[in-house]
């Protein structure tokens, strides 16, 4: 039960750090620009050209599907983990903040220039095939890690025993 419990908490943790759409967190100490009215708009407007609430849902289902073919002893709680994540994961939930981060990293004319973009043919193309590459960018990444975790064991080994020797 409490390896169950364990990775439990290590799927939340890993759905968090998915979850980021950037490196930097969003709280910082350093004094950041106001975001004028209509630069959040034009944030808003860019994001509603490039995310949908079914996309979102597509993502959840993802970092879901992910999890359990990871951990398939969380499946029995599949149903509240969908859950938990639709409310907090969602695209209502999320798109203020999202808006925020979005005009705190672009100014207004590069807001309106990338949403011309995602407005474009390809960049409504580009818009619904990214969320479904994201699944295989995951597997991408586990499989290259999973083939050079040796690797890893080796150096932390010789670092482990490099330290015990000082």
């Amino acid at each position: 039960m409490q390896r169950l419990i364990l990775t439990l908490l290590a799927s939340a943790f890993w759905f968090s750090v998915a979850a980021q759409s950037a490196p930097a967190s969003t709280k910082t100490t350093v004094a950041t620009p106001a975001i004028t009215p209509s630069q959040h708009q034009a944030a808003e407007a860019l994001l509603n050209s490039i995310y949908t609430e079914a996309s979102f849902n597509q993502i959840i289902d993802q970092m879901l599907a992910a999890q359990l073919k990871l951990h398939p002893e969380i499946k029995p709680f599949e149903k509240e983990m969908r859950s938990f994540l639709t409310q907090y994961m969602s695209w209502s939930a999320l798109r203020p903040d999202l808006a925020d981060a979005y005009a705190q990293a672009f100014t207004e004319p590069e807001l309106l220039e990338i949403t011309r973009y995602y407005r474009s043919p390809v960049g409504q193309k580009a818009a619904a095939k990214i969320p479904a590459l994201m699944p295989t960018g995951m597997e991408i990444g586990q499989r290259h890690v999973k083939e050079h975790l040796p690797e890893l064991q080796k150096i932390i080994a010789d670092k482990v025993a490099a330290d015990e020797k000082k």
